[in-house]
């Protein structure tokens, strides 16, 4: 069984149809990601999985159906999220904010964590008691990343984690999120830079229209002449 199942999902925002009918899943373990223009409905597939918008069809994690869980509560089960636009508390400072990303737990190893996240981000170390809101963008995605890490989850949901950033912190990014894969954390990955989406990602899912049109193996997806075309930038034929 997948660690994560989702059937014939569906999202309206009024008479807006925005994902139609989609099915994906997820492996324990593996790192996929779910890729389209922007507008294709992949920001509404997460807010959907995670109950953060009302949808239709089945959504099974860990194979139970998380209809009517309460939001909150899927952190506690290892189902969490970094939202588009990186959803920090601007007003506390970084060593703040990563405590707040394990506020669901009573373990006492949150001090070690926090210690793991400035390892990991040694900039957030050199600013951790610097408040969030001053801190620039690329700076800003660790730490909604590290704050994510905190709950330790299971499976992540990164949504557009490369968005704003200059291209030497987009590669920074991407790097620590198949250093995360690599740790054990299944993630699920939404993202408009298809290219190096899919050079770190096992599998890939493309969604248009709020349709998924393709599925298959990164590596097939690269090589394929349409994702090619329409979203690496390449002539047909090239």
């Amino acid at each position: 069984m997948s660690l994560l199942e989702v059937k014939r999902l569906e999202v309206h925002y009024g008479g807006i149809r925005a994902v139609k009918g989609i099915d994906l899943e997820v492996e324990e373990g593996e790192l996929v990601c779910l890729i389209g223009a922007n507008g294709a409905g992949k920001s509404s597939t997460l807010k959907a999985i995670c109950g953060l918008v009302s949808r239709s069809g089945s959504v099974s994690y860990a194979g139970t159906d998380t209809a009517g869980a309460p939001v909150h509560e899927l952190p506690r089960k290892g189902l969490v999220m970094v939202p588009e636009g990186r959803g920090i508390f601007p007003q506390l400072t970084v060593a703040e904010n990563l405590a707040m990303g394990a506020y669901a737990r009573n373990d006492a190893s949150v001090n070690e964590d926090i210690g793991r996240q400035y390892d990991m981000f040694p900039r957030l170390k050199e600013r951790r008691a610097q408040t969030a809101g001053t801190l620039s963008g690329g700076e800003q995605q660790m730490l909604a990343m590290g704050r994510a890490l905190m709950a330790r989850p299971r499976l992540l949901l990164l949504d557009e984690p490369s968005m704003g950033l200059a291209p030497m912190l987009v590669a920074k990014i991407f790097d620590i999120v198949r250093d995360i894969a690599k740790q054990g954390v299944t993630i699920l990955l939404v993202e408009q830079n298809a290219r190096m989406a899919l050079e770190i990602a096992s599998r890939g899912y493309v969604m248009e229209s709020g349709a998924v049109t393709l599925a298959d193996e990164a590596k097939k997806l690269l090589a394929d002449p349409k994702v090619r075309e329409a979203y690496l930038g390449e002539e047909a034929g090239a």
